[in-house]
């Protein structure tokens, strides 16, 4: 027989969210229709909270969020946990960032995203046209929007809650010698780092990361860990993709995340790869 959860968690980018940022309606109806049927269904993503409303249909819902890989977590608007980031080690990774020439995000709880102004320079350099070819179309695009839309430009460090650190760098060179960088600041200052892509690395608190806040929102529920499955296509996923019971890689995945599950989808998510699957195995017609 099957496995058949009663709790389904989904990645966002590369996983529900296609290369060119959108969630389909096709998706969002599929999880309407497993929800309807008794499912609980929940998103765990390296996205912040406040940046999901802009990329889903119109309607969206799930019965919770992880967000930030791990940090935070929400059912409706209401905060179920949530983790911040030291001041110290915020302002010790912006004085590395600066002296490695690295584009970098800081994301405070409730407010826009924040880089300061003496690194602007640099920082919208790394954007500058053309896209190297190695850089995913989705990342490429979210980084323009950014420069453009979504990063407030500040003089000093705005607010004192921290949901996570986003650094890119156009070189995958580059962003492997700032891995090395916080490899070594891990040895003064503890922190977790989560990769999504070749071209970026995230910083949390230490020892969190999607596992552990999807374990937290299985509290909440009264669910167990035996009754999930979780759909992802990067490294920022392994944690939850060895913690759940049933564990499915998207076909855009890259070879070692599919080496680790239990299945992989049979299109990509620019093909609905989710909606797809979900619909097949849950959804079809007896």
């Amino acid at each position: 027989m099957e496995f058949k959860p009663k709790a389904i968690f989904l990645d966002m980018d590369g996983t529900i969210l296609n290369h060119q940022n959108q969630v389909s309606i096709h998706t969002k109806e599929v999880i309407d229709q497993l929800r309807n049927q008794g499912f609980y269904v929940f998103i765990a993503t390296g996205r912040a909270f406040d940046e999901i409303e802009g990329i889903v249909p119109a309607g969206f819902q799930v019965d919770g969020i992880v967000t930030s890989n791990g940090m935070a977590g929400y059912v409706g608007d209401e905060v179920l946990f949530k983790h911040s980031l030291p001041l110290h080690l915020v302002e010790e990774v912006i004085k590395k960032a600066r002296d490695n020439k690295v584009y970098y995000e800081l994301f405070p709880y409730g407010k826009d995203r924040i880089t300061l102004k003496q690194d602007q320079r640099y920082v919208e350099n790394e954007i500058t046209e053309p896209k190297p070819e190695s850089v995913g179309m989705n990342e490429w695009l979210s980084r323009k929007k950014a420069i453009k839309e979504e990063i407030m430009w500040v003089d000093d460090i705005v607010g004192n809650e921290f949901s996570k650190f986003y650094f890119f760098a156009r070189s995958k060179e580059h962003i492997n010698r700032w891995k090395e960088e916080l490899e070594q600041l891990k040895r003064e200052i503890d922190f977790t780092t989560s990769i999504s892509s070749d071209h970026n690395v995230e910083v949390m608190v230490a020892n969190v990361n999607k596992a552990t806040g999807i374990q937290q929102m299985l509290k909440h529920f009264e669910l167990s860990v035996t009754e999930t499955m979780a759909i992802g296509d990067s490294d920022n996923d392994l944690p939850m993709l060895r913690l759940v019971n049933y564990s499915v890689a998207m076909k855009n995945a890259h070879d070692r995340i599919k080496e680790i599950v239990d299945d992989v989808t049979e299109f990509t998510c620019d093909e609905d790869g989710v909606s797809y699957y979900l619909r097949s195995r849950f959804l079809s017609e007896k």
